[in-house]
């Protein structure tokens, strides 16, 4: 009995410490910079884009630092529910926070756990794993357990997840069948139908899951 009461006091004190304004402003800046490197990273695949494709294929190219910009955004929007004033003027922009509090949720998820596995294959197939690849192991880890950890205080509902659902199977379609997705390591070239096949399984079980973690009000209070 006194074993439970303690862990429950562990579980809220837990909880209590990833929701704090600290917490959140941390994670604000984080994401924030991370983003930023990610959009550096794909600059080579971006001007690429720009100059060999249609421009409207461009948002589809940077796959994980979108995925952290949506959540960047969803931190402000938490952040801004702490204060009245900026309560009411994110409260007009309800529809969009709501569609990407949805796409945070799902592309966290989805490319979070799609680059650690990524980068795992390139090591077993003997590329092996430098600093840099841990790095990326370690962040996006980190991403798909923020998703995990926040979803229940997001906004999204059934309308937000079935678009972001969309554009997360359209992201797909476009990635394999026009060839834009994220440039991958030389012994990973001959995979990419495995690739392929494992990305939209990925986005299925990141929709399921976004779906199980939809936030309800007593949750967001």
């Amino acid at each position: 009995m006194a074993g439970d009461h303690a862990g429950t006091a562990w579980k809220s004190a837990l909880l209590a410490a990833l929701h704090a304004t600290p917490t959140l402003h941390l994670l604000f800046w984080v994401n924030l910079l991370g983003t930023a490197y990610g959009y550096v990273w794909y600059g080579d695949q971006l001007v690429e884009t720009f100059r060999e494709r249609p421009l409207v294929l461009l948002p589809f190219v940077p796959d994980s630092p979108t995925a952290s910009l949506f959540f960047t955004f969803s931190l402000l929007c938490l952040l801004a529910d702490r204060h009245p004033a900026w309560r009411r003027r994110v409260a007009r922009i309800a529809g969009l926070r709501s569609l990407i509090d949805a796409l945070a949720v799902i592309t966290l998820i989805k490319y979070g756990v799609w680059a650690v596995v990524v980068n795992f294959a390139d090591g077993w197939q003997g590329g092996g794993i430098d600093i840099l690849q841990w790095m990326l192991i370690a962040s996006h880890a980190g991403m798909a357990l923020e998703a995990l950890v926040y979803a229940g205080r997001l906004t999204y509902g059934k309308t937000a997840l079935l678009a972001a659902s969309a554009w997360t199977l359209v992201n797909d379609a476009l990635d394999y069948g026009l060839d834009i997705h994220p440039w991958l390591y030389p012994p990973l070239y001959d995979d990419i139908p495995a690739i392929c096949a494992f990305t939209v399984f990925m986005s299925a079980v990141s929709i399921g899951l976004a779906v199980k973690l939809r936030p309800r009000k007593t949750e967001r209070a």
